[in-house]
């Protein structure tokens, strides 16, 4: 069985070839790395939420979250407002500008997920979500252990 072959380098490399002309369409034009796109798009989707939250639902680790809030902060697209709840978190949102930057680069990515599944039926797009939803719950399950803290015995 060679590289190509394996399932997780298939899925590395369909994610690598549809995230690839992203810098082309958008990140040059705007200054916006790939990260801070995915941070924002989530950031859109769940105004209110923090960093550790976006981390978890993105899969990014917590540095690559760190600095694509730190670079989109900078660029002032994403508000930072302390969490009543937690002084040591805070709560994110998209500034007029993020939004704004957001509506251009989510009608593009609709686009470009209208370009990519074109050759898939209406049934196989809904099957391969489906099976898509069914590996992120795998993966997840799988490191949960590794996600939850030691509590200490004795």
């Amino acid at each position: 069985m060679s590289h190509d072959d394996l399932l997780f380098f298939k899925l590395v490399r369909v994610v690598n070839l549809t995230a690839r002309p992203f810098a082309q369409r958008v990140g040059k034009e705007h200054q916006l790395s790939l990260n801070e796109w995915r941070v924002m798009a989530l950031v859109a989707a769940n105004p209110g939420c923090n960093a550790s939250q976006v981390a978890d639902y993105s899969g990014l680790d917590k540095m690559a979250v760190s600095r694509a809030l730190d670079g989109l902060q900078k660029a002032r697209r994403v508000k930072r407002h302390e969490d009543p709840t937690d002084q040591r978190r805070s709560r994110l949102y998209l500034s007029a500008a993020g939004r704004s930057l957001y509506d251009i680069a989510w009608t593009r990515a609709q686009a470009r997920e209208a370009e990519l599944f074109e050759g898939l039926t209406a049934k196989e797009r809904a099957q391969f979500s489906a099976m898509l939803d069914k590996l992120v719950a795998s993966v997840l399950a799988a490191d949960a252990p590794a996600r939850t803290p030691r509590t200490r015995v004795g």
